[in-house]
C-alpha cells in the first residue's frame, strides 16, 4: 500500500469515526429519533398480527399500545408513523425485525444502517483509490461525517442506498456477484425510487451487466412476492389506501409538499427534487410537476440512448452511474437522505481527476459541491443560522430566504447530473468514432 493510498484510508476511517460518534451523540440527545424506522416497524407489526398496515387508524392503535411507556410525541410524528408509504415488497426486509421487541429491533436496524453505509463507503473508496486515493478519501470521509441524519431518523434509505452501491461495486468489479444480486434486490424491494435507475443502467448496458440485472429482477420477485400476496390477503384495498397515504403527505403544507408552505420539506429532511425549486416561482403542482418533467425527461432519454449505444466497460459504467445517481433524485420526490446515492459519483470523479486537465478539475469541483450542499452538518449549520435571523416581513426578502433553503441541493444535483452526462456522452461518441475509423 502506497503512502497516498494509506493517507486516503486514514481519511476514510476518520470520516467513519465521526459518522458513528456524532450520529450516536445526536441520536441520543435529539427530541425525536428513529421516527422513519417506526414507520416500517409498526406497519410490519400490524401485518404480523393480520392487521391492515396501510390503514392509518389501525397502525396508530398498535403504535400507541406498544409505546405507552414512552414519552408522548407530537401529532406530526404520530401521523408520520401511522401512514405507511412503502410498497408491500419492503415487508420482506422489515418483518424479520418486527418479530423482535422494539429495543433489540431498533438496535439491530441501527447497526445494519451504520454498517452498510461504512461498507459501501469503503468499497467505493477502493475503486477511487486506484486513481486518486487522497481525493477519494477526502470526498468519502466528508460524506460520512455529513450523514448523521441516517442515524437519527433510521430511514430505510440508509440501507437501501448503501446496498445499491455495494451491488454496483460487485457487478463492475465482478466479485461476490451473488451477494451483489441480493443487495440490489433488497434495495429495490425497499426503495425502488432510489435504486431503480441504477438497476436500469445494468439492464441497458448489455453483456454480463444485463445478465446481472435480470438475475436481480428475478431475486426481487422471489423476495417481494410473498409480501405482496400476504398484504393482499390481509388488506385487499391496500393499493387505494397506499395512494391515500401518499396524497395525505403531499397536500399543501404536508411533509412531502415541495412548496414554500411545506411542514417537512425544508429542514434536515428537506426535499431535493426539482419541484422544491420550481414551487418558489409558482406554488402549483400543475406548474412545477410538468416543468420538472420537461427538464428531466430529455436528460434521462439522452442518458438512456448513450447507455444503449455504448460498449460497456468499468470506466464508462462508473461515469454512467455518476450521471444517473444525481439525475434520479430530480423528477419525483426525494429527501436529503436519499441523495446519499451521490457516493456513486466518487469513482468517476477520481478517474477524471487523475487524467488531469479542465474536465478533471470540474469533476472535483461539482462533486465536492454536491457533497457539501447535500451534507447534513452543512444544513444543520445553515438552518441554525437562519433560525437566529429575525423573520422578514412577507415579500421579496421572505422569498429570498426560502430560496436559500431550497435551491442549493436540487440545483447542484442538476449540475452534477448534466456534467457527468456530458462526459458520458462525449466519451461514448469518441469511442464510436474510433471504432468507425
Amino acid at each position: 500500500m502506497t503512502k497516498a493510498r494509506l493517507d486516503g484510508l486514514y481519511l476514510l476511517l476518520l470520516g467513519s469515526v465521526i459518522f458513528v460518534l456524532l450520529g450516536m451523540i445526536v441520536e441520543s440527545s435529539a427530541v425525536v429519533t428513529t421516527v422513519d424506522y417506526k414507520v416500517v416497524y409498526y406497519s410490519a407489526r400490524c401485518l404480523i398480527r393480520h392487521i391492515d398496515p396501510y390503514q392509518e387508524n389501525e397502525v396508530l392503535r398498535v403504535y400507541q399500545a406498544e409505546s405507552a411507556d414512552r414519552p408522548l410525541e407530537s401529532e406530526k410524528v404520530r401521523q408520520i408513523v401511522s401512514r405507511y408509504m412503502y410498497l408491500p415488497t419492503a415487508f420482506a426486509v422489515t418483518v424479520p425485525f418486527a418479530l423482535l421487541p422494539w429495543g433489540p429491533a431498533h438496535i439491530l436496524w441501527l447497526t445494519l444502517t451504520i454498517g452498510s453505509v461504512i461498507v459501501a463507503s469503503f468499497l467505493i473508496w477502493n475503486v477511487g483509490a486506484d486513481f486518486a486515493p487522497i481525493v477519494s478519501g477526502i470526498l468519502i470521509g466528508f460524506f460520512l461525517a455529513n450523514s448523521e441524519v441516517l442515524v437519527v431518523l433510521c430511514n430505510p434509505a440508509g440501507i437501501a442506498v448503501s446496498l445499491c452501491v455495494v451491488a454496483a461495486w460487485c457487478f463492475i468489479r465482478e466479485r461476490f456477484v451473488p451477494a451483489g444480486i441480493l443487495c440490489l434486490a433488497v434495495s429495490l424491494a425497499v426503495k425502488p425510487q432510489d435504486a431503480g435507475l441504477v438497476w436500469l443502467y445494468f439492464l441497458l448496458a448489455g453483456g454480463v451487466y444485463r445478465k446481472r440485472a435480470l438475475q436481480t429482477l428475478l431475486a426481487t420477485l422471489v423476495l417481494g412476492l410473498p409480501g405482496i400476496l400476504w398484504v393482499w390477503t390481509v388488506a385487499p384495498n391496500w393499493l387505494q389506501e397506499w395512494r391515500s397515504n401518499i396524497l395525505a403527505f403531499s397536500v399543501h403544507g404536508g411533509i412531502n409538499d415541495p412548496g414554500p408552505a411545506s411542514s417537512g420539506g425544508h429542514g434536515l429532511g428537506m426535499l431535493v427534487n426539482l419541484q422544491a425549486v420550481l414551487s418558489v416561482f409558482r406554488d402549483d403542482p400543475h406548474f412545477y410537476n410538468p416543468v420538472s418533467y420537461l427538464i428531466c425527461v430529455p436528460l434521462l432519454l439522452l442518458w438512456l440512448i448513450v447507455t444503449l449505444r455504448s460498449r460497456p466497460s468499468p470506466a464508462k459504467a462508473w461515469i454512467g452511474l455518476a450521471a444517473i445517481a444525481a439525475l434520479s433524485m430530480l423528477p419525483v420526490y426525494h429527501h436529503l437522505y436519499d441523495s446519499k446515492i451521490l457516493l456513486l459519483t466518487v469513482p468517476a470523479c477520481a478517474m477524471l481527476w487523475a487524467e488531469g486537465g479542465l474536465i478533471g478539475r470540474l469533476a472535483l469541483l461539482v462533486t465536492a459541491a454536491g457533497f457539501v450542499l447535500n451534507g447534513d452538518v452543512t444544513w444543520a449549520i445553515v438552518l441554525g443560522l437562519i433560525g437566529r435571523l429575525h423573520m422578514p416581513p412577507p415579500g421579496l426578502s421572505e422569498q429570498l430566504l426560502i430560496a436559500v433553503q431550497v435551491f442549493p441541493a436540487p440545483l447542484i444535483l442538476l449540475v452534477i447530473g448534466v456534467f457527468y452526462l456530458w462526459v458520458y456522452a462525449r466519451r461514448s461518441s469518441e469511442a464510436v468514432a474510433v471504432q468507425l475509423q
